[in-house]
């Protein structure tokens, strides 16, 4: 496999590059959020994923300034939320974002979540906005093979990316071949499963043999696997050692036995069941 660095990216089937690290919001509380990107960006992050539903773009926009870091550095992503589907509807969440954002653009703009009989009309939209410039990319969140499948079929353009819930506990083989022939970048999302099972013993024995966390063998076995990761911390320790995971490999046979871990283990919403 490839050297990967914090730096490091992986080219999308549009015209962007996304850093395989990023720091993800969701749950954070405005003042807390503001701090952990702050952190993130001074540790080195260069990708910060947020979305309208977390309430907190204001703070990201205003963390982003104040850090220092040239706009054009850093690759941000927000969502468009469930209520806000629909063709129309979908131009002015976005504008709204980027306001609350204090940019004039997105790196990509993702559908939140497959909202039946709307979709379809966001993702028109998107492909719109897409042209504007607005967004320099557009994907999608929490979507399966049959939506996928079924937006493509509609619109003939594939999303950059699909951002799922994505670990070890949790690892649908089907969706991913799938993103992979596709050329459709997996981005994990708690790919540390909300902590339920940082615990497992199994896990624990290989951080022990590596000298690392047991999040950094999670967020590791995630980048190793191809995937752009994009754990959630609001602690600046936590952001700096979710960071430093970039000095280790996982050998072949560890990095096989955490791939055979798989349990359907969701700890999100279940878009499986969303026609």
């Amino acid at each position: 496999m490839m050297k990967l660095n914090i730096d490091s990216t992986l080219n999308t089937n549009q015209s962007v590059s996304v850093p395989v690290l990023g720091l993800g919001v969701w749950k954070s509380k405005p003042s807390e959020c503001y701090e952990a990107v702050l952190a993130a960006l001074e540790v080195g992050y260069r990708h910060i994923d947020t979305a309208a539903i977390y309430g907190n773009e204001t703070d990201v926009g205003r963390a982003i300034k104040d850090s220092g870091v040239p706009r054009d550095q850093i690759f941000l992503v927000t969502k468009l939320w469930n209520a806000d589907q629909g063709y129309d509807s979908s131009f002015v969440a976005l504008n709204r974002s980027l306001e609350k954002l204090s940019t004039d653009y997105v790196d990509m703009y993702l559908i939140h979540f497959p909202v039946t009989g709307k979709r379809l009309a966001s993702w028109k939209a998107l492909e719109e906005i897409l042209k504007s410039g607005k967004a320099k990319s557009i994907g999608v969140s929490n979507f399966m093979v049959n939506h996928l499948e079924e937006l493509i079929r509609e619109s003939g353009t594939v999303p950059a990316m699909n951002q799922v819930e994505y670990h070890p506990f949790l690892q649908d083989q089907n969706l991913k071949e799938y993103c992979k022939n596709k050329n459709i970048l997996l981005e994990a999302y708690s790919p540390l499963a909300h902590g339920s099972k940082l615990a497992d013993p199994k896990l624990s024995e290989i951080a022990k043999k590596y000298n690392k966390s047991n999040a950094q063998i999670l967020i590791r076995w995630s980048l190793e696997s191809g995937n752009v990761v994009i754990p959630k911390s609001k602690s600046k320790e936590r952001i700096k050692e979710n960071a430093s995971v970039f000095d280790f490999e996982l050998d072949h046979s560890d990095k096989a036995l955490i791939d055979s871990w798989n349990e359907n283990f969701r700890t999100c919403w279940d878009p499986s069941t969303v026609v």
